[in-house]
């Protein structure tokens, strides 16, 4: 009986089903999972209309990562119409068993600027733990990409200060490019969001637990 209560859906979400063991890792010191940050990347390209940012959902990520067919991938990629976007975003796991659903023990955020012709790879780790697995998805994505597009690592992301933290400065990192990027005019966007992420701290971040449970609880209601 406990377990159907927990695995009990509460919402959905466009093509996001969450469960009540979503809402009980929000409500603790817990890693989130795949299901939590689809959601998030859901609601933010919902609430803004811009055709020029695309945010990729973390199987799809994940899949594009793993992905040893270049022709699949190939065919995989032509309905995300990656020549079409201005930013684009990819939460990395650093995963690598496709037989292991919603693995891994860490969250970054590589994103994609066309104008400046860069990947930039944004991790909360001290260590940067994931930088092997954000260039393994640069180089799968490379062939698809403008010619001689960069990679680099930003060393001034934020720090997370605990080892469950990871996702929620994914999802703050997507949330403040996305807004960076709307509200930055045209003749600026040959330069980077870095400064934007300065206000991204421990206590912010922490704070979002309760503001992601919250907004699902209200999209319960209005559902």
């Amino acid at each position: 009986m406990a377990k159907h209560v927990v695995d009990e859906k509460v919402l959905s979400y466009n093509d996001v089903v969450l469960r009540q063991s979503d809402l009980d890792i929000l409500s603790g010191p817990h890693f989130l999972n795949d299901r939590i940050i689809e959601f998030y990347f859901s609601f933010l390209g919902s609430s803004h209309s811009s055709e020029d940012i695309l945010l990729v959902p973390p199987s799809i990520a994940f899949w594009i990562k793993e992905c040893l067919d270049t022709a699949t991938l190939q065919e995989f990629l032509k309905p995300l119409n990656l020549s079409k976007r201005e930013l684009i975003m990819f939460p990395i796991n650093d995963n690598i068993d496709v037989s292991v659903a919603e693995g891994g023990s860490h969250w970054s955020l590589l994103v994609f600027k066309r104008s400046a012709n860069v990947f930039v790879h944004h991790d909360s780790s001290s260590s940067c733990i994931n930088t092997f697995h954000a260039r393994r998805l640069y180089k799968a994505i490379f062939p698809y990409m403008p010619d001689d597009v960069k990679y680099m690592e930003c060393s001034s992301t934020p720090k997370q200060v605990n080892g469950h933290d990871c996702g929620l400065y994914v999802i703050a990192f997507t949330r403040a490019i996305y807004s960076w990027y709307e509200n930055t005019a045209a003749k600026d966007m040959k330069n980077l969001w870095f400064s934007e992420l300065e206000h991204i701290t421990p206590l912010a971040v922490s704070e979002m637990r309760g503001e992601i449970l919250g907004l699902i609880k209200s999209l319960m209601v209005e559902h």
